[in-house]
Order: structure tokens, then sequence, then C-alpha cells
């Protein structure tokens, strides 16, 4: 058996190389039909006009169900294996819930371009990366306070460095897109797509475009860390058949369903 058909891992690992296959394959699709400058254009350049457009759009729609997918599970299995401890799973149930909206964040961007509605389009952006460093940084607390009974200190350590990573690009990015369009540099340069390099104001756009792919990889990178968790778990689904028609459910199943709707069970 190899290493990624152990356990769920196959489920981060799709993750991020279908992710990271958005990225690249929409950039090559731009660079080659020349819409944007090959040098490190925004990842949300390479995504702005046909047919990239279409390819970003369905693949980052893939890669936001994949992310709850495995942030669900992530969630299922922090909670069994610290079932008792309610400051842990306070944690967990909040870390659930910034993933969750960290990837419907990563909807909007799919669906709503840069160039054609900015700013739902960075609404979109600051919940796929602002809140998705805070679950970031949720699941590192969790990791913390999991040691050395779950796991190692290693990982602890490990997903503290892609944290820290994540935070400089963001701090990076926010600093470089706030002087490039502070005005000094002209306007309309959302709309903008072939820059020169002697232009005023093309250094801290390469800036800003380099800390964008850089805080994109280290938020993918963080779910490489949750590939040895995964190795170790798996779900199944059990099937209980209450009768030979799905006509007429018995009496008895009625009632215990009304009795779990009743006890908040479902």
């Amino acid at each position: 058996m190899w290493w990624f058909q152990q356990g769920l891992s196959c489920l981060p690992v799709a993750l991020v190389v279908w992710s990271a296959a958005s990225f690249v394959f929409s950039y090559i699709t731009a660079i080659t039909l020349h819409h944007v400058d090959p040098l490190v254009p925004y990842i949300s350049d390479t995504g702005t006009i046909p047919p990239e457009r279409c390819l970003f759009g369905i693949m980052l729609n893939i890669s936001a169900f994949l992310g709850m997918a495995t942030m669900y599970v992530r969630y299922k299995q922090v909670y069994a294996l610290n079932p008792e401890r309610s400051k842990i799973i306070k944690l967990n149930k909040i870390g659930l819930t910034l993933g969750l909206m960290s990837c419907f964040g990563i909807c909007i961007i799919a669906n709503f371009q840069k160039c054609i509605l900015y700013y739902i389009h960075v609404l979109g952006a600051c919940l796929t990366f602002g809140v998705g460093a805070v679950y970031m940084l949720v699941q590192t607390i969790l990791s913390y306070l999991m040691q050395p009974e779950v796991h190692s200190k290693d990982i602890f350590w490990i997903r503290l460095t892609v944290l820290l990573w994540c935070c400089s690009s963001i701090v990076s990015m926010f600093i470089s897109s706030v002087v490039l369009y502070s005005g000094l540099y002209g306007t309309n340069l959302v709309q903008k797509l072939h820059w020169d390099p002697q232009e005023k104001g093309y250094s801290a756009h390469l800036i800003s475009t380099v800390s964008e792919w850089s805080l994109a990889f280290s938020f993918l990178s963080f779910f490489l860390t949750y590939i040895r968790d995964f190795q170790k778990i798996s779900l199944r689904a059990v099937v209980s058949l209450h009768g030979q028609t799905l006509y007429n459910a018995p009496q008895s199943f009625v009632t215990d369903e009304q009795t779990l709707l009743v006890a908040g069970s479902i």
C-alpha cells in the first residue's frame, strides 16, 4: 500500500495538488495567450480573461469542496481523540467554523473576478487567507495542546513555522498593496495586466505579487502537515434498512426519528 493510500491521507494530498494545479494551469494558459506578463503576475490576473477564467473558476470550486471535506475530517479526528477535554472541543468547533468560512471565500474568488467585481473579490480573498490564517492559528494551538499525548512536538513546530510564513506573506502583501494603490503611481491599476519594469510602482507591484504567491503556497503547505494524521483515520457509512420499500417507512422508524429530532441529534 502506497503512503497516500493509507487512511484518508489522499484527502489533503488531493486538496494541495488540485489547488496548486488550478494556479499553475491558469498561469500557463494566460502566459501562452499573452494575457499577462510571464514574471510573477497576480494569481487573480491569471484567472481574469477567458478561457483561463473558466478553468480557474471550475478548479477552485472543486478546491473549496476538497477543503471543506478535509477540514471536517480534521474536526472529527480531533473530537474523537479528545472527547472529554472541553477546551479542545470548543477550539475545534471554532476551527471548523473558520475553515468553512475560508472555503466559502475560495468560492467567491472563483466566481467573482478581480477586474469585474473587485471589492467582492477582495472580500473573498480576505475570507480565504485572512480567516484561513486564523484557522491555521487555531489548529496550531490545538497541536500544542495535544502534545505529547496525541502526537510529537515536531508537528507543532512545523505548523507554527508555516503559520509564521503565512502571516509574514500577509503583512508583506498588505503593505506593498497599500503603497501600490495609494494613488502615487496612477489610477485604475486594478485593471492593469501588463507592467513595464521601467514604470514607477513596478517594484511595489512585484513585491505584492510575490507575496501573494507565497501566501497561497504557505496556506496550501499547512494541509500537507495533515497527511500523517490522516493516515491513521478512516470514515465509513453504515446503511440500516428499516423496510423493503422506500415509500412507506415503518411506524417504529418514524417514532425513532421523531425522538432523535426532539433530542437535537439530527
